[in-house]
């Protein structure tokens, strides 16, 4: 019987440390507001009145004139509430983000390359007199008259003014 006493007062204990591990803060509407979740990120530094493993923060109010700026720095510790893991990941992702985007903006400046160089090898012959040919909606071999070849050479410019540059 001696030995359940303190057993159940450990786990009344246990049971009571939960209790500390509580936030405290005050919400836009200026009341308080009690969680085991941290605040919402709109919720300000200085609205936070207590979070869990720590002691309560005192809300300071200005006794006297003196400015802020003039308390001696280092005095009190800044608490910026960054994880530092969390912003490692963050600047990880947005590294990974911009080396996809330039893998992709690689990748299509080599298919631009590509197509202007094919472009001009048909301009050139094309302009060079060489008879050309295509396939119909047939399946039939058929070759350009001048206006055909106007038509391609025009098409061909196009593709060169959109690609070469």
């Amino acid at each position: 019987m001696k030995l359940v006493q303190p057993l159940v007062a450990i786990v009344a204990l246990a049971f009571s440390l939960s209790a500390f591990a509580q936030w405290q803060w005050i919400d836009k509407a200026g009341r308080k507001v009690f969680s085991d979740r941290p605040p919402p990120v709109d919720v300000p530094e200085k609205n936070i009145l207590k979070q869990p493993g720590m002691a309560p923060l005192a809300v300071e109010m200005p006794t006297s004139n003196v400015p802020a700026a003039a308390t001696p720095p280092g005095s009190a510790p800044k608490v910026t509430g960054e994880d530092k893991e969390l912003a490692e990941k963050k600047k990880q992702a947005a590294d990974a983000e911009a080396a996809k985007r330039r893998q992709e903006e690689e990748r299509v400046a080599r298919a631009q390359a590509d197509n202007c160089n094919r472009a001009r090898q048909a301009k050139a012959g094309l302009d060079a007199g060489v008879r050309q040919m295509r396939i119909n909606e047939k399946g039939e071999r058929e070759f350009l008259d001048e206006a055909g070849r106007a038509t391609e050479a025009q098409r061909l410019q196009g593709i060169i003014d959109e690609n070469c540059k």
